[in-house]
């Protein structure tokens, strides 16, 4: 047996430092945050694409405006002949021409077709900017559950080494009293076996902790540091039945499928405009003159045109079919999207119940084993206990911290992931301390299809603080 005179003092200091939690210094998980809030790549990438679609609306902005060509030629005309004045000799003859001309182009009624290429434009602008938040969200999100999984190993590694060196505590003083007859070599075995399971275990938790470390630097850009655990958990919602109203108004994969059907719809009414007609105002100015004379000819001319379909092979008819069944299927995806949210909603709120729970169970657990390990202990002293029964007790303390552990990790996991779902999870609403992206900055800067002037000079100034010029 294992008596408690024989143990060392500092056995029970070991296991209160091993069920202690771990503190580092200085990196929070809002400084986490905002270091893979300013180091994403997926985030910059997405804030392009976003870019990519405000020009579309500058691009479809240009169709309803006057359209500006000119075009310029030089042209050689060389021949030979022989006439009746030539007397049968070949005559060559060279003549080299210039000239330039200037056409324009307005439409002036296409039946709203432009106008809504213009608005299915804005609505995709609004589109991309919720799918940018969505990515935004991911990013942060991911960067939560990774520094909050480093700080669970390296808290298990604290545990397993503080539990280490307690177990070859154990095994000393199973040997000193093997020695002198108290106990056999059963009992140093059993603590010999624990000792190589200790290990073991101390092996897979760094192991684990490498891992976390190798993700938290994918998820965040930067290496990791003494990460200090947060101050509280967020606040979410007091029910599921809130936290449902609240994502379906700010969720932005709603958002973005409600934009989306807008669009279809626009392009429903797009597909039918194209199969009418359309007026244009035409313009064109020009001269021309040869190079061997001062002659030269110059004229314009300017006219109204009217085009449109009469038979394309039934193109147009499937061009319609086809947006219909887009518009049908866009709206059917509003409609899966809001169950998916729906469903994201219920599963956070129920992990976070559950992480909750846990946490309270685990405390509970942890004083009990407490008070059943040193009762072991003091009737292993006794007699009545074998070293079995104490390194079990030890074993269950053990289980007890490293369940905890994970519980108030998978607490936060939860609480962060229950935003998410909700669609709060935003630098803007956690106020990071990061210069907030404004989309709409860009985007006011192309939506008229800026000329080089004083809007196109901002429009550079914003292209070189991007670091795109």
């Amino acid at each position: 047996m294992i008596g408690t005179g024989r143990l060392s003092a500092g056995i029970l200091a070991l296991v209160l430092a091993g069920l202690s939690p771990v503190t580092g210094a200085a990196q929070s998980l809002g400084d986490t945050l905002s270091t893979a809030y300013r180091n994403s790549g997926v985030i910059e990438q997405n804030r392009a694409l976003l870019r990519a679609a405000d020009e579309d609306v500058a691009v479809a902005v240009a169709a309803v405006r006057p359209v500006l060509n000119w075009s310029a030629s030089v042209t050689r005309d060389f021949s030979s002949a022989v006439t009746g004045g030539s007397f049968g000799r070949e005559v060559d003859t060279v003549r080299t021409a210039a000239g330039i001309a200037l056409t324009s182009e307005l439409t002036l009624y296409d039946f709203g077709r432009n106008r809504l290429a213009i608005d299915a434009a804005k609505e995709t602008v609004l589109s991309a900017r919720e799918s940018l938040v969505s990515v935004e969200q991911d990013v942060l999100l991911r960067a939560v559950a990774a520094h909050m999984n480093v700080r669970r190993e390296m808290e298990n590694v604290a545990l397993r080494e503080n539990n280490l060196r307690l177990i070859r505590e154990e095994l000393r003083a199973a040997r000193d009293r093997f020695e002198v007859g108290e106990v056999t070599r059963t009992d140093v075995a059993l603590a010999e076996a624990r000792l190589a399971s200790s290990r073991s275990a101390l092996a897979a938790a760094r192991g684990n902790l490498r891992q976390a470390q190798a993700e938290y630097l994918n998820a965040v850009g930067a290496e990791p540091g003494p990460l200090v655990p947060p101050a509280r958990v967020p606040n979410t919602a007091a029910s599921l039945e809130a936290a449902k109203r609240i994502a379906l108004r700010e969720h932005p994969q709603i958002r973005a499928a409600q934009r989306e059907a807008a669009v279809a719809d626009i392009n429903v009414a797009r597909a039918e405009a194209a199969q009418k007609p359309t007026v244009s105002l035409t313009g064109r100015l020009q001269t021309s003159g040869t190079f061997a004379s001062d002659n030269y000819s110059k004229g314009g001319q300017i006219g109204l045109e009217a085009s449109g379909p009469i038979y394309q092979g039934g193109r147009l008819t499937a061009l319609v079919r086809q947006a219909i069944a887009r518009r049908d299927a866009a709206r059917s995806n509003l409609h899966v999207v809001r169950l998916q949210v729906e469903q994201r909603v219920t599963d956070a709120f129920v992990s976070l119940q559950v992480a909750q729970a846990a946490l309270a169970s685990s405390d509970e657990q942890i004083r009990a084993a407490r008070v059943a390990f040193n009762g072991i202990r003091e009737e292993a002293s006794l007699g009545a206990r074998t070293t079995l029964d104490v390194l079990n007790a030890e074993q269950e303390l053990l289980d007890a911290r490293a369940v905890r552990i994970s519980a108030v990790a998978d607490q936060y996991i939860a609480a962060y992931s229950l935003l998410s779902a909700m669609g709060l999870m935003t630098a803007n609403y956690l106020n990071l301390n990061v210069p907030i992206y404004d989309p709409s900055e860009y985007y006011n800067l192309v939506k008229d299809a800026p000329l080089p002037s004083q809007q196109g000079e901002q429009l550079d100034r914003v292209l070189r603080a991007l670091g795109k010029e």
